[in-house]
């Protein structure tokens, strides 16, 4: 049986660092995370990922590496192409842990997956996958374009109002993404009218994650300039 959350919470607070196997990262309850004693990371290796790898540390430590590794295996072009599910049939026979194995996706004719400890290893030493030969890179910690700290103008802390401003698309193409369960605030599923507060991380499929860093003032106006981390 997994350990309960709050009694991870309170292995770190005791000044262990803690670190779960992948999960979904709707079923962590962020409300538990809030201890002052207690630093924590999520990282599923992409910036929208599903299954995220939870750490937790003690809050003197400043910070910790998240244990994920992401990497992109390209199969040889000679034999008939595989789609996204005839690789994950391929990485099913490898007989790998389940929790240390987190999104996969597919990209320029090649396949990327996060993992973590013994995974990571034995996916990093292929050379051959179902019969095929591959080329395996390590991408590193983030598979996508890098992050970028923004500035922008809000007149309200909504999700849909920073979400649309932060990702750069229109209100409306960034309700589509609430109505149709693709955006999430902190791992939950988000709704337009909820508020984004400082700390919060802001994930939408397709465009990226927000991390909303802290407000930097109001304006005259009444609106509010604020800090947001924009992974890609």
């Amino acid at each position: 049986m997994k350990p309960k959350l709050s009694t991870l919470v309170a292995q770190a607070a005791g000044g262990r660092v803690i670190r779960t196997g992948f999960l979904d990262g709707d079923d962590i309850d962020r409300r538990l995370l809030n201890d002052p004693e207690v630093r924590h990371r999520i990282a599923g290796g992409f910036p929208d990922a599903r299954r995220v790898v939870l750490t937790l540390h003690p809050a003197h430590i400043p910070e910790v590496d998240a244990g994920v590794t992401v990497l992109r295996l390209t199969p040889a072009q000679a034999a008939p192409g595989w789609d996204l599910q005839d690789f994950a049939v391929q990485l099913r026979r490898l007989e790998l842990k389940e929790e240390q194995l987190g999104d996969l996706r597919e990209e320029r004719g090649g396949f990327l997956v996060a993992a973590t400890g013994q995974a990571a290893q034995t996916l990093g030493a292929l050379s051959e996958l179902g019969g095929r030969a591959v080329e395996v890179e390590e991408v590193g910690e983030t598979a996508g374009r890098g992050s970028k700290l923004r500035e922008v103008v809000v007149p309200s802390m909504r999700v849909d109002v920073v979400g649309a401003k932060g990702f750069g698309v229109s209100r409306a193409y960034f309700q589509q993404g609430i109505d149709g369960g693709k955006v999430r605030l902190n791992g939950g599923p988000a709704r337009a009218s909820s508020e984004i507060r400082e700390g919060d991380s802001l994930s939408a499929e397709g465009l990226g994650r927000i991390d909303f860093k802290r407000v930097v003032n109001e304006t005259r106006r009444g609106n509010h300039k604020v800090e947001l981390e924009v992974h890609r």
